[in-house]
């Protein structure tokens, strides 16, 4: 086994040098492996934002990334830091994203519709948003996604809106002013199973306020999609709510940095269709993650994950292992293109090699020769065969494989036969070699 190791070493040891440069030159020249780390704008605690985002945070962490989650007001601000590149990835509200923001960011695709709630207190008696001009109206504080949706939509149905109907009150201090009637409406745009609106959905005195002219209002805003909410759809028991309900619907998506490697990107919608797939109250499973719901590019990762699914690496291999994979074959394949012609070519420049160590004696005999024939008598040729004698000893110390021993038997029955004829009395003309 050693000899054999050792024939394999002295054939192709070129190679094998040849190929730990060739692995050196491609760890050195392929793309940079992703961060271990990235940062997750991912609005308050306890919003629908920050709980997906833990989501996320989970996920990725169990492929080794981790997720440093990163408080914000909501959608405007999660966008100011996406461009300031202080955050990596944020989920942002549809219909915020400002043309100039492509040249920065870019979507992995919207994933799930995030209706404009509206709760009211059930004695106001409002059944139009635009009976609300005059009520004391939480939409949330500056930056958040909720009060730039609230702001356009008192833009459409006109009118003067006074401070009173701009409270930056949100979340569980909106819900809680609302229910101590410190305020008279509160709006939310979350998911459905967010856990304020459940609550609010439940709680009595407390009434889901309409958009008859859903439809039309999404005809005008294009970030907009029209959904219902079906009699029953939170609770069949209880029939909440006791009839359709609809609602205009952003849809929330998931937005990146175009610096972010392309292998974050393929871990962050692996995540995003493990989350949201299943579905919603408002959408069937398999509506999201969904491509064509963004208002920013889809990244090129993304467009060929829509259409082909996961990568044939990450199938079957974790993920270090597939991103490894998946930078090293670029530079992989013409190393071994290149390899194959010198493996084909290494056994014959051994054997010249080998051949040579014992060829290159004969120049040595050939000299002793001519200088033995030169000289006139065998006495005088003495000299000369024990020069022949130490070259034996020299030759005999020739380190050749088993397969070239003949040649190496062959030079020394030569070197035996140059002393016969230097020995002899009368040595025949010419050279004997």
């Amino acid at each position: 086994m050693v000899t054999a190791i050792k024939d394999f070493l002295k054939i192709y040891w070129p190679l094998v040098l040849l190929a730990i440069a060739g692995v050196v030159t491609t760890l050195f020249l392929m793309d940079p492996a992703p961060p271990h780390r990235i940062q997750f704008a991912a609005g308050s605690p306890g919003g629908a934002y920050y709980a997906y985002a833990e989501r996320y945070q989970r996920l990725l962490g169990e492929q080794g990334v981790k997720v440093e989650l990163i408080q914000t007001a909501g959608s405007v601000e999660n966008l100011r830091l996406l461009d300031e590149g202080q955050a990596d990835v944020a989920l942002v509200q549809g219909g915020l994203a400002q043309p100039g923001d492509a040249a920065n960011l870019q979507s992995l695709g919207g994933l799930y519709h995030e209706p404009f709630w509206v709760f009211v207190r059930s004695e106001l008696g409002a059944t139009d948003f635009g009976a609300l001009r005059t009520a004391r109206l939480a939409i949330g504080p500056d930056g958040s996604g909720t009060r730039m949706l609230a702001l356009d939509l008192q833009g459409e149905f006109g009118g003067t809106w006074p401070p009173e109907s701009r409270i930056t009150l949100t979340g569980s201090a909106a819900v809680d002013a609302l229910l101590a009637g410190e305020v008279d409406a509160a709006a939310f745009a979350a998911a459905p199973d967010a856990s304020y609106v459940q609550s609010l959905l439940r709680t009595p005195g407390i009434m889901l306020l309409p958009f008859e002219r859903a439809s039309a209002l999404a005809r005008r805003q294009p970030a907009l999609a029209d959904v219902i909410l079906l009699r029953g759809v939170v609770d069949i028991g209880a029939d909440l709510p006791p009839h359709d309900v609809p609602l205009v619907a952003p849809v929330a998506q998931l937005v990146v940095t175009r610096s972010l490697h392309p292998a974050i990107e393929a871990l962050l919608i692996d995540s995003a269709a493990a989350i949201h797939r299943d579905g919603s109250l408002l959408a069937p499973a398999g509506t999201f993650p969904d491509p064509n719901a963004t208002d920013l590019p889809i990244s090129r990762q993304a467009k060929r994950y829509y259409v082909n699914g996961p990568s044939f690496l990450r199938r079957y291999f974790s993920f270090s292992m597939a991103n490894f994979l998946d930078r090293a074959w670029i530079l992989a394949i013409p190393l071994l293109t290149l390899m194959f012609p010198l493996v084909r070519v290494a056994p014959p420049i051994y054997r010249w090699r080998v051949r040579r160590k014992i060829y290159v004696w004969y120049k040595d005999l050939r000299d002793l020769e001519a200088r033995g024939r030169a000289l006139p008598g065998k006495e005088e040729r003495a000299a000369i065969t024990d020069e022949l004698e130490d070259l034996q000893v020299e030759i005999g110390e020739l380190d050749v494989p088993l397969s070239y021993t003949d040649d190496l038997y062959r030079l020394r029955n030569h070197v035996e036969f140059v002393k016969h004829l230097l020995t002899s009395t009368r040595p025949p003309p010419g050279l004997g070699v």
